[in-house]
């Protein structure tokens, strides 16, 4: 994947675009531009000429090619089509089939992968519509980078920056690792459990579920048979992976020992409650007095079950701290008979649960690896790598 096709839409963060192209060039990427007229009210197409060595698209009837035919001469070039920035508007036209322009033409003429890196104001991005907007794409199979939070041009703090122009690149490499896990059976959970308290009201946690989905579809990407076991979540459904969804820990453990044998790879990504209600009232618990006490009793431990399996497959545990990371971590790989855990600080703002971006600590009998802030689509391609190396070492 050498030939990016880059499409710049009309925003603000169009001048992160500027430099996307030098450090892609940089890299050994050919890379031509295409720009709509909205956001050449932002940035000179001179500019993106002079850095990428190729003259900038705009038209989607071009007068100079032998067939005027640019949209698909250009489709047909690209390894890769990204965008970056994509606006509201321009993921609310790419996700109804509206092209009348260059750009949203070239996305239905594109059969290459195509990645996109969002950018709008944080409530333009919340809004249901673009969320709407945004998961029809996903469905469609389009990779989004970002957005990510911070303080944005109006002088907003949320999510909707795009992703900075390193970051892109990072993700865009980690697309070419090779079929690392070819023939590979793996089983991952993803997400948090509810427990019951009555038939409206339950105990959960902040998981959003993204980690475990983007190793899941990281994993098919680079070859494996991939299970996935998902808790309550907001996310589309994954192509190419076989999805079981479940509600409370009871009921995780149940899917997971159904399907673990056989497997390879078992990899912990659910923030399964460690606690459930002893009952479960069967109407409204109604209110009454200034307190109320739960009984409680401990789930069963879904990893470490796996992990005492007499033919247990490599086993991966997930711990989310937020405090003594490496000592809660080490003492959890030990007690649990573990391969290997991969622990994170959740009360970090930039990472952690519902975030695009995480980092981890990942740790082994004999050592351990530090992989830095990034992508969470990213990270898992680099934790599903170090798996692999540490499996060839056993």
């Amino acid at each position: 994947m050498k030939r990016v096709l880059l499409g710049v839409s009309g925003g603000i963060s169009a001048y992160k675009s500027a430099e996307l192209v030098s450090l892609l060039i940089k890299h050994d990427y050919e890379v031509r531009v295409v720009m709509t007229t909205a956001a050449m009210q932002f940035i000179a197409p001179l500019t993106f000429q002079a850095l990428s060595g190729n003259p900038v698209a705009t038209q989607l009837l071009d007068e100079n090619q032998e067939n005027s035919m640019g949209h698909i001469n250009l489709a047909r070039w690209a390894d890769v089509f990204l965008i970056a920035p994509a606006t509201a508007n321009c993921i609310a036209k790419l996700s109804h089939g509206i092209a009348d322009d260059l750009l949203s033409t070239l996305y239905l003429a594109a059969e290459c992968p195509v990645y996109i890196a969002p950018a709008m104001n944080q409530a333009m991005w919340h809004k249901s519509i673009t969320q709407e907007n945004s998961r029809r794409l996903r469905q469609q199979g389009v990779g989004f980078i970002g957005p990510e939070a911070g303080r944005q041009a109006c002088g907003d703090i949320g999510l909707g920056r795009m992703s900075e122009p390193a970051a892109i690149l990072q993700f865009l490499e980690a697309q070419q690792l090779p079929s690392i896990l070819h023939a590979k059976k793996l089983l991952i959970t993803a997400g948090p459990t509810r427990e019951a308290l009555d038939p409206v009201r339950y105990i959960s946690n902040k998981s959003s579920g993204k980690m475990g989905y983007a190793l899941a579809e990281q994993a098919q990407k680079l070859g494996a048979e991939v299970t996935l076991i998902s808790g309550p979540v907001h996310l589309p459904k994954l192509n190419n992976v076989k999805t079981i969804f479940v509600e409370s820990a009871e009921q995780m453990y149940q899917a997971v020992m159904q399907e673990i044998t056989g497997q390879d790879i078992m990899i912990a990504a659910a923030a399964v409650a460690d606690y459930t209600p002893k009952k479960i009232a069967s109407d409204k618990i109604k209110k009454q007095g200034s307190t109320i006490q739960l009984d409680l009793e401990k789930t069963q431990d879904i990893v470490a079950s796996v992990a005492n399996l007499t033919d247990k497959p490599f086993t991966v545990g997930f711990a989310a701290e937020t405090q003594d990371l490496k000592q809660y971590a080490l003492g959890k790989l030990q007690r649990k008979k573990l391969d290997m855990i991969a622990a994170n600080w959740v009360a970090k703002a930039e990472g952690g649960f519902d975030a695009e971006q995480n980092a981890l600590h990942v740790f082994w009998n004999g050592g351990e690896k530090q992989l830095e802030m990034m992508h969470k689509q990213v990270l898992a391609k680099q934790l599903l790598t170090l798996i692999v190396e540490r499996i060839k070492l056993l």
